[in-house]
């Protein structure tokens, strides 16, 4: 049972990678059926690849309740935590958008290919969520909070947005194919993730309402929208930990 932690979290790493492939293949590509050449529309793909960084989340989730549950921590687990993290919240989501920039510069009726350069910016996300491990993993230890949002939580977000782009609430996911507005979401969650704010986590310990308000008012404000906002309740839920985080007086734990 001691390796349970850990097998879990490689759980986290399987399924990031898999992700990482959904969304490479999201993209129209030349099969051929019957010795004629056609098109195939791969844009699904990057949805089953939102779906596994959402299965990577929750392994990430009970890999951390179950090296709590059974007392068993060691840097070994702890690094090999990080380094799944890296990859299933810093490159998949970057590989997300990535595909998102690029998609949005071929909507110009002039486009032929895309510079790398004008989609590179995604993968900011992977070097500062890097930098923000790095950070956790040399700071004092703390139960009370974070500082900076923590790399899953901004993996979740990026996730979201192939599920808003194809389900396209309110006409939000057409309005999301903008270049400048996929840069403005990535440098906002790049300074969230190295800034120096306290936000909250979702270790609980002694148990107590006047404590743990922030949490029990995030969990059912979430829940309570997810009839309603769909595939929005995860950027909902993600500006809501940002506010409730700010609205909560931390101290050390």
């Amino acid at each position: 049972m001691k390796h349970l932690p850990n097998i879990l979290t490689l759980g986290n790493l399987f399924f990031g990678c898999l992700g990482i492939v959904f969304i490479l293949h999201s993209q129209p590509f030349l099969s051929e059926l019957n010795g004629e050449q056609i098109w195939i529309n791969g844009t699904s793909q990057m949805y089953y690849g939102s779906v596994c960084i959402l299965i990577a989340a929750i392994f990430d989730l009970f890999d951390g309740m179950a090296a709590r549950a059974l007392g068993v921590h060691s840097p070994i687990g702890k690094d090999l935590d990080s380094l799944a993290d890296v990859v299933s919240f810093g490159v998949a989501p970057s590989m997300i958008m990535m595909k998102l920039l690029w998609s949005a510069w071929m909507k110009d009726p002039h486009a032929i290919d895309i510079s790398m350069l004008r989609v590179s910016p995604a993968f900011f996300l992977a070097c500062f969520g890097a930098l923000r491990l790095a950070r956790f993993n040399q700071a004092p230890a703390t139960t009370a909070y974070f500082t900076g949002v923590p790399i899953p939580a901004m993996g979740l977000f990026v996730a979201s947005l192939p599920i808003i782009l194809l389900q396209n609430p309110l006409g939000l996911g057409t309005r999301l194919l903008n270049p400048w507005i996929l840069y403005f979401i990535i440098a906002i969650l790049c300074w969230l993730m190295v800034s120096k704010f306290k936000l909250f986590t979702l270790k609980v310990q002694g148990f107590s309402i006047s404590k743990y308000w922030p949490q029990l008012a995030w969990l059912g404000l979430t829940l309570l929208a997810i009839p309603f906002l769909q595939s929005l309740c995860i950027p909902f839920s993600f500006l809501l930990y940002i506010l409730l985080s700010f609205a909560y007086k931390h101290t050390e734990s």
